[in-house]
C-alpha cells in the first residue's frame, strides 16, 4: 500500500523510478538544502533517534534510504563494527561516498545501491535499522517494512524518523505555510528541480502517520512499537522490534 503521490507524475514510470530520478537530480545540492530548509533541526532529530538505538548496543546497522549518509554518520557514535547505507539513488550515494572519504569513515560505512523493498541481505542479519525520512518514498510500504523485519535479528529494532503533520497551534499553521510555500520556492531556486520540493509537502500529506503507521507496523509483524513526536509534531520517531 504505497501512496500514489509521485515527484513527476509521469504515466509510464513507477514511484520508485521517479524517486530515484528526483534524488539523482537534486543530489548535488541536497545536503545544503536539507540543513538549510530544516534550519538544522534534522540533526537534533537524528541525535534523538540514535540515543534510542544506543540501548540496543547494535554492532551491525543498516541505514535504509541513506541518501548522502547523515543518519549513518550520526550512528557512528554508537561505535558499531559496520554500517551499511542503502539507497536507490546512485547520485546521492556518490555524494555520500565522498563525504565518508573526507571524514575517514569509508572502512566503517559502506554505501550501496539497492531497493528497500527487496533488500540484498540474508535473514536475521542486522542489530538495528535506521530510516530517516525514507519510508514515505516507498512504493509499497508494507513490503518495505516486511523486508526490514526479515533482515533484522530477533529483538532488534527498526528506528524510523519521518515527517508528520503537526496538530497544535501555532506549529501546525507555521509548518503548513512553510512546507507549502517556502520549501518549494527555495528548493526550486537552488536545486532547479521544481517537482522535487513540491513533492516533499505532498508526500508528507499523503503519508499514513501516527497511529495509522503504527497499525501498519503491527500488521507487518513488528512488536513493542512506540512513537515519539519531536519539535511539536513536525516529525515522529517510530520504534518497532522484531
Amino acid at each position: 500500500m504505497g501512496t500514489s503521490v509521485k515527484p513527476y507524475n509521469k504515466q509510464q514510470s513507477s514511484k520508485k523510478e521517479e524517486v530515484a530520478e528526483m534524488f539523482d537530480n537534486i543530489s548535488h545540492r541536497y545536503d545544503f538544502l536539507n540543513h538549510f530548509l530544516s534550519m538544522g533541526i534534522d540533526k537534533i532529530w537524528r541525535k534523538k533517534a540514535v540515543r534510542i538505538l544506543k540501548q540496543y548496543e547494535p554492532k551491525i546497522i543498516l541505514d535504509i534510504a541513506t541518501g548522502t549518509g547523515d543518519f549513518a554518520i550520526s550512528s557512528m557514535r554508537l561505535n558499531p563494527i559496520k554500517i551499511v547505507g542503502l539507497d536507490l539513488s546512485e547520485g546521492m550515494l556518490e555524494v555520500g561516498r565522498k563525504k565518508m572519504e573526507k571524514k575517514g569513515l569509508s572502512d566503517k560505512i559502506e554505501m550501496i545501491q539497492g531497493d528497500s523493498e527487496n533488500l540484498p541481505f540474508e535473514e536475521n542479519h542486522f542489530d538495528g535499522i535506521t530510516v530517516g525520512f525514507g519510508v514515505r518514498n516507498f512504493e509499497n510500504l508494507e513490503k518495505g517494512l516486511g523486508e526490514m523485519l526479515r533482515v533484522l535479528k530477533p529483538g532488534a529494532p527498526a528506528i524510523i524518523l519521518e515527517f508528520s503533520k503537526p496538530k497544535r497551534f501555532p506549529v501546525k499553521q507555521s509548518f503548513g505555510f512553510y512546507s507549502k510555500y517556502i520549501i518549494p520556492k527555495i528548493g526550486r531556486s537552488i536545486s532547479k528541480d521544481e517537482a522535487a520540493y513540491t513533492y516533499l509537502p505532498e508526500s508528507v500529506a499523503a503519508f499514513p502517520e501516527g497511529q495509522a503507521f503504527i497499525e501498519i507496523m503491527k500488521k507487518t509483524g513488528f512488536k513493542n512499537i512506540s512513537s515519539k513526536l519531536v519539535s511539536g509534531g513536525i516529525a515522529t520517531i517510530y520504534v518497532g522490534e522484531k
